[in-house]
């Protein structure tokens, strides 16, 4: 028997408030065994996690202990200006891809086909080939463009997650919070994780009296 290719999911982040977020996601998907995780980041994105996380990031030279990553044995780095790299081609089968968190910039650009770099390519490639997208934008408020830019995107079959958390699992930290939204992006991207409550699960069903 031969063995199965892993599967492989791709994960951009840009240059939005809520590094956290990608991060967190980037975190979760090398947990996944048999899950290839390709990654990209843009220039603004790097001078985010720097303000908010303090974190160095060399794009030239990148080196994924920058981002607290003690194994990433399975992630494969792309650098953005790369046109060429292997997810700007729909023949490169990339099941699901992920933009945490996506900048207006960034979306506006996908709405109307004018992408430039890595990212925005393979995005693009995404929504030609009908594969899973998701976006997770982090701004407010939004703008008319900004919603207009959101809607296009969603009625060509793009997933938009906004960075807005839930309180219904009584949250006790910023992390719960954090790892809510991260949770609804897995899903999205079909990889399994153990982060936050269902709702509905774990309650005890009432009897009917």
């Amino acid at each position: 028997m031969t063995d199965v290719a892993p599967r492989r999911v791709l994960l951009a982040m840009t240059g939005a408030s809520g590094a956290v977020y990608g991060l967190r996601v980037l975190e979760e998907l090398l947990k996944v065994e048999r899950l290839e995780v390709h990654f990209t980041l843009s220039e603004s994105a790097a001078k985010v996690l720097r303000v908010e996380h303090d974190m160095k990031v060399n794009l030239e030279r990148f080196d994924p202990r920058a981002l607290g990553l003690k194994k990433a044995a399975r992630l494969v780095y792309h650098h953005h200006a790369n046109v060429a790299a292997a997810p700007a081609s729909g023949s490169f089968r990339i099941g699901a891809m992920a933009i945490v968190p996506c900048s207006m910039a960034c979306a506006g650009k996908l709405a109307h086909g004018v992408g430039g770099d890595l990212i925005e390519r393979a995005a693009e490639v995404m929504l030609k080939e009908k594969r899973p997208l998701v976006l997770v934008p982090r701004e407010t408020p939004l703008s008319a463009i900004h919603l207009e830019n959101l809607a296009k995107l969603a009625m060509l079959g793009v997933t938009v997650m906004p960075a807005a958390p839930g309180f219904y699992g009584k949250p006790q930290t910023i992390a719960d919070l954090v790892d809510f939204v991260v949770a609804r992006v897995l899903d999205h991207l079909s990889v399994e994780h153990g982060l936050g409550p269902r709702w509905g699960e774990g309650q005890k069903a009432k009897r009917k009296t």
